[in-house]
């Protein structure tokens, strides 16, 4: 038996005993795991009001990653002892979306069976047993190898980091180019520092909260603003000659509007951040007279490969996103600290 966090409901979690999975098929690896990220979907899981679903009584956590510790007869692509980085939600391969080279919209995420919950893929540790325990079993499809030496705390921030690259990717972003990220969380920041690497010359962050505001500027915003006492749209005018940003990313939830008002004529908006109850008005009247582009984001499975190398590299300043490991014996310590947003990255380390 292994000592696991489970999902009891809005607000609630439970430490409980469950069995150590082990294989059952030929292309199955069991991870050892060394620990895992909390997400801002974590906080809306928690969150009371509920803002995000999730399945009572599985294994808490999808932002986790581990060793190898056994492999299935057809598996030959990691060994055990290998560092890996989990993919929670993996393609099937087989539906007309994988098919098409879209892994991104598989139909059939992760073991081709369904949620049970309308819309929602079954990700592991949301809808399915996560990475809140010792051990986990899952598809070699998901699982990605890495660097012998790369810090697991930076390992657990790969599926976020994944899918923020992937949907950076949709924009084009251009060396020279403005950039606008609204909201410095965890994955505002990443936001922040893919511009950066990218070429941005400017990278204006409204965010409300001062502590994540210096961490913008830490991780490479050119200049800060607090929404509460500042004009956004008249900052981001003043720092473009009137025209607008070429890119605003919505990192938030619900501020959609505000990006079409902030990018220039032909400027791209991303919306990223998730909240299952925000239903912004548009004002379709801006969005079809500047001809914005207005893309979504969402998972980034086809980028899992490529988001292993970008940790492997340090490029990218992940050691200061990330701010807190905390061990998951005080696994309510970090969920509160996450919604309080005096913080980055939190990595929840496995101490059972």
């Amino acid at each position: 038996m292994q000592k696991a966090i489970i999902y009891k409901g809005p607000g609630q979690f439970a430490y409980e005993e469950r069995p150590i999975p082990e294989l059952k098929h030929a292309d199955d690896v069991k991870i050892k795991i060394y620990g895992c990220a909390i997400c801002g979907t974590d906080v809306n899981i928690f969150a009371i009001p509920q803002k995000h679903p999730c399945k009572p009584d599985i294994i808490f956590g999808h932002e986790f990653c581990g060793e190898v510790a056994e492999v299935g007869a057809d598996v030959t692509e990691v060994k055990p002892g290998d560092k890996v980085i989990i993919d929670p939600h993996g393609p099937c391969g087989h539906c007309p979306s994988c098919l098409a080279g879209l892994p991104e919209a598989c139909e059939h995420v992760y073991l081709d069976a369904a949620s049970g919950f309308e819309g929602q893929a079954l990700t592991m540790g949301v809808f399915a047993d996560g990475g809140l325990t010792n051990y986990a079993v899952l598809p070699k499809k998901c699982v990605y190898k890495v660097g012998d030496d790369t810090k697991p705390e930076l390992m657990g921030m790969a599926e976020p980091l994944a899918g923020c690259g992937y949907a950076l990717e949709k924009l084009n972003v251009h060396v020279g180019d403005t950039a606008c990220v609204l909201g410095a969380g965890p994955i505002g920041l990443m936001f922040i520092a893919l511009l950066k690497a990218s070429g941005c010359r400017k990278i204006i962050v409204s965010e409300p909260i001062e502590y994540r505001r210096q961490k913008a500027l830490e991780i490479g915003a050119t200049r800060v603003i607090d929404p509460q006492s500042e004009d956004v749209e008249a900052t981001i005018m003043e720092e473009t000659d009137n025209l607008g940003v070429d890119h605003c990313i919505e990192a938030v939830a619900g501020l959609t509007p505000d990006c079409i008002n902030y990018v220039r004529p032909r400027g791209k908006v991303l919306q990223y951040g998730h909240d299952e109850t925000a239903h912004p008005e548009l004002p379709l009247g801006t969005l079809l007279k500047k001809e914005v582009e207005l893309h979504g984001g969402f998972l980034g499975k086809y980028y899992m490969r490529k988001v292993g190398q970008i940790i492997e590299s340090n490029i990218l300043p992940l050691d200061k996103i990330l701010t807190h490991i905390i061990p998951a014996s005080r696994y309510q310590e970090a969920i509160d600290l996450a919604s309080s947003y005096q913080c980055g990255k939190i990595f929840v380390s496995i101490d059972f």
